[in-house]
């Protein structure tokens, strides 16, 4: 291998963009597969709360939206989780604290997303959050143990390793901050 690859792979394994004219076309679409994944899994977030919020019809009726009242875990987890942890589901099933951070979850994972800010909270948020969903229907309807909310988690960890946010996102500027500067975990 060639002084000049590695130099792209070990720049580009970082997150970091590559030296100025030495990116592949693999690498450079490789990055805004990366990036377009990073936008459509934060359209996913974000629709699934400005739905559960305002009750676009989609999966949340507008009779039943948090600001009709409703509340985003009541339904799914008194009715729909099923398994080992069945109980637990359900004792939580409604539950203030368990709505509002439920609902800033999906808020602050869909916006860092789609922004490609605050990358490595967001797949660790949004990992355990998948986590959760899936430990809430075992064992899974179509498999003994993989379904979508692991890949979802899996994605996630990616998204964050590759640096997807600095691609059609504002990740770069995120990571100049002061703050972000010195609280690493923050990129």
């Amino acid at each position: 291998m060639g002084t000049m690859t590695a130099t792209i792979e070990r720049n580009t394994t970082a997150g970091t963009a590559p030296v100025a004219g030495t990116e592949t076309t693999r690498q450079r679409a490789a990055r805004y597969v990366w990036a377009g994944t990073r936008i459509a899994l934060g359209w996913i977030f974000l629709w699934a709360f400005l739905d559960k919020l305002f009750g676009l019809g989609h999966e949340t009726a507008t009779k039943n939206a948090w600001i009709n009242g409703g509340s985003p875990t009541k339904g799914f987890l008194a009715f729909g989780a099923k398994g080992p942890f069945q109980g637990l589901y359900q004792d939580i099933a409604g539950a203030a604290w368990a709505d509002w951070l439920f609902m800033i979850g999906l808020a602050g994972i869909g916006v860092a997303l789609l922004l490609g800010i605050g990358m490595r909270v967001a797949a660790i948020a949004g990992g355990l959050l998948m986590v959760l969903m899936w430990t809430a229907v075992l064992p899974p309807e179509n498999n003994p143990f993989m379904d979508d909310h692991l890949i979802y988690a899996a994605v996630l960890a990616g998204l964050a390793l590759v640096g997807a946010g600095n691609t059609l996102g504002f990740g770069r500027i995120w990571a100049t901050l002061p703050l972000v500067r010195r609280f690493g975990w923050l990129r």
